[in-house]
């Protein structure tokens, strides 16, 4: 999924009134089971509330200011892309399992294949993570890929570490030193609950894409920055709230894409041949 253009040149302002309306009005429309879309009517009480004022956002009369068309304009966007869009592709183990299998066929890959980290008869390859590591493959030309960096991701010039991030990724390519691009997975198939592991991944992502966004702002490099999710319980059923950080943190610039479940094998392929040509553009500049 990438961002609409709409909302990516948003100030910090914009995206301060987007958590906090989001956090006092709710992420989700529960008895729907659906994102929910505030009124201005809650954006107002919810402000009032915490002793804010909604002036910025909602005028005397009750009608909204240009601000407050441009907020709720996000909040209807994000409800429909979640809603109709994302909804729809995520699966669950046995649409993974299926979906893997499809895309294995009967070919002889060399990239890596991890297990999932169950036991008994829930342990199998980890699905996602080997359709990704067989799409990049398939697509790479032959070049090299860090499928599993053991090492953290450093940028350098002129021979010497320019950034190097805080933590590893769980991907980078051609590799993690000087990538043209790195991701993150998440995949929680087996997961009942959505605990405090699952949010932990989400603001380690944040993490990650800020640290990218300096990198981009004040020297030039751009690595692209990917996140990778899937698992229809742990993401819809018990995460919606989590799946509307991931479309701020998309259009706050902190994601480049998110590939949404069986998203990868609509768009993996084409975002490959793109890091092709970064890499040949990389290696004309010398």
């Amino acid at each position: 999924m990438t961002p609409d253009r709409r909302f990516l040149k948003q100030s910090k302002h914009f995206w301060a009134n987007v958590r906090t309306i989001s956090q006092r009005v709710g992420y989700t429309d529960r008895g729907a089971g659906q994102i929910k879309i505030p009124s201005p009517h809650e954006i107002s009480v919810a402000l009032s509330e915490i002793g804010l004022k909604p002036d910025h956002i909602v005028d005397t009369q009750g009608r909204l200011t240009d601000f407050g068309k441009s907020l709720t304009e996000y909040f209807q966007y994000r409800a429909d892309v979640l809603n109709s869009y994302v909804e729809p592709r995520l699966q669950d183990a046995k649409e993974a399992k299926r979906l893997y299998r499809q895309v294995r066929g009967k070919k002889k890959f060399t990239c890596p294949i991890p297990m999932n980290k169950q036991k008994g008869s829930k342990k199998a390859p980890a699905f996602l993570t080997g359709i990704v590591n067989m799409i990049i493959e398939t697509y790479a030309s032959g070049l090299p890929c860090d499928f599993d960096p053991r090492e953290l991701t450093t940028v350098t010039r002129n021979g010497a570490p320019l950034r190097t991030l805080a933590r590893r990724v769980d991907g980078a390519f051609p590799k993690a030193v000087n990538p043209v691009a790195v991701w993150e997975i998440k995949e929680y198939y087996y997961t009942t609950t959505f605990g405090s592991r699952v949010a932990d991944g989400v603001y380690e992502t944040l993490l990650d894409g800020m640290e990218l966004d300096e990198l981009r702002e004040h020297e030039g490099v751009d690595v692209k920055h990917y996140l990778i999710v899937d698992s229809h319980y742990t993401w819809w059923d018990c995460g919606r709230s989590y799946l509307c950080r991931l479309v701020d943190m998309l259009h706050m610039g902190y994601i480049d894409e998110v590939l949404f479940g069986r998203e990868v094998v609509e768009r993996l392929p084409s975002l490959v041949k793109e890091w092709l040509a970064m890499l040949a553009a990389c290696d004309k500049r010398g």
